[in-house]
């Protein structure tokens, strides 16, 4: 496995494997990776010649009140479970390499990140894009990998990819979830044993509105105001947000007769979980 932390280094090197006609597929990560990173990597490696992997903390998409610098680091670990995965490049650039001084070029998607986290986190996906792009003119993968869990940001990277015409296949991998229900997040070793056990109560409100749905139900306010109950029983709960959108748009929908994503935030002591599903609805 190959490390580099500079990019002019690993352009060389990728330019090296695309004259030799090789296919790259790219994993971009914040490290502190755990089996939903891992299934990213494992996807990637069986549709590609080779798999790279960036390790990136990227501060542009953390606000000033947020936890960048308390987010969950362990290199030495991250290298070993890539290498376990199949993973056969790393990239892992210092925060001046990737932003030099004065750096001032930004990628703004606009109209679907006005919803969800994009309305409760300004500036977020601001960075997400940004570092993504930047990422992409670094790496010039033909696939890249991104989990279902961060739904808006899938969307938003779909759109970038869209917009600016890159050459690069965007490939959305389904949420990676604990035996509880409970969707892996590097954030969830922030929770403590009471946390954790209540947290379960994500997946099991978004699985309530499934078969809510299943059942027949299509007022939106009805779903919702049932899963803010489910949710609020849990003392150490507090809600963000609990929406239900179109899944290209991200607008709020009322009457559910189309694909939806159900996505939804809420906080149990200082950290902030989110989690979603997506469904068809005839």
């Amino acid at each position: 496995m190959k490390v580099f932390t500079k990019i002019v280094e690993i352009q060389e090197h990728i330019r090296q494997l695309k004259r030799a006609g090789k296919q790259i597929g790219f994993v971009p990560t914040m490290g502190y990776l755990h089996a939903g990173h891992l299934s990213l990597i494992e996807a990637a490696v069986k549709e590609n010649d080779l798999v790279v992997v960036s390790i990136f903390v990227n501060p542009k998409q953390f606000g000033p009140r947020e936890d960048f610098a308390e987010y969950p680091r362990d290199l030495e670990r991250d290298l070993d479970l890539i290498s376990q995965a199949g993973g056969e490049i790393v990239f892992i650039p210092e925060t001046a390499e990737i932003y030099p001084e004065n750096f001032q070029s930004y990628v703004e998607v606009r109209e679907i990140t006005a919803n969800l986290c994009g309305a409760k986190r300004p500036g977020h996906f601001l960075g997400v894009a940004t570092v993504v792009n930047k990422l992409f003119n670094i790496i010039k993968p033909d696939k890249a990998y991104f989990g279902q869990k961060d739904a808006q940001q899938c969307q938003v990277i779909k759109r970038m990819v869209l917009d600016l015409n890159m050459d690069v296949e965007i490939i959305i991998c389904p949420i990676v979830r604990e035996a509880d229900g409970l969707a892996l997040s590097s954030r969830n070793v922030y929770l403590n044993q009471e946390e954790r056990k209540q947290a379960t109560v994500l997946s099991q409100a978004l699985f309530k509105a499934q078969e809510l749905i299943r059942d027949g139900e299509r007022d939106s306010t009805t779903i919702k105001n049932i899963m803010e109950k489910m949710i609020t029983q849990k003392p150490l709960a507090k809600i963000d947000y609990i929406s239900i959108v179109d899944e290209t748009t991200l607008q709020d929908v009322q009457h559910l007769n189309q694909n939806i994503l159900i996505a939804l935030a809420v906080k149990f002591g200082n950290t902030r979980l989110i989690d979603n599903i997506i469904l068809e609805v005839l």
